[in-house]
């Protein structure tokens, strides 16, 4: 899925507030982002066995509120929106709020 995607769908289950949560669609966009996040971590925890530089370094476990994703993926251009998938949003994110010390 894409960040316009999502976020088109976001916004007609923003003005449900938290119930949007308890809706199928509210739970097709947090299953999305949840499969994200796994996939980084499968895929950072495959670099550190194999003794390589990862992208970013987050500790274990962590949390991300609705309201920081969806701030994130508004950061992004309109004009970009359509190109960048979910996945690699997540990973952007990461890389932002974990850098590796240098």
């Amino acid at each position: 899925m894409s960040i316009a995607a999502f976020l088109a769908r976001a916004g007609s289950l923003e003005q449900l507030g938290p119930l949007a949560l308890a809706t199928p669609q509210g739970h097709q966009l947090k299953n999305e982002v949840i499969a994200a996040g796994r996939r980084y971590k499968a895929r950072i925890d495959a670099e550190r066995r194999a003794g390589r530089k990862t992208t970013s370094c987050p500790p274990e476990s962590g949390s991300l509120t609705p309201e920081q994703w969806l701030a994130h993926l508004r950061s992004y251009p309109e004009r970009l929106r359509g190109r960048i998938s979910i996945y690699a949003a997540f990973d952007a994110l990461m890389k932002k709020r974990y850098p590796c010390p240098a």
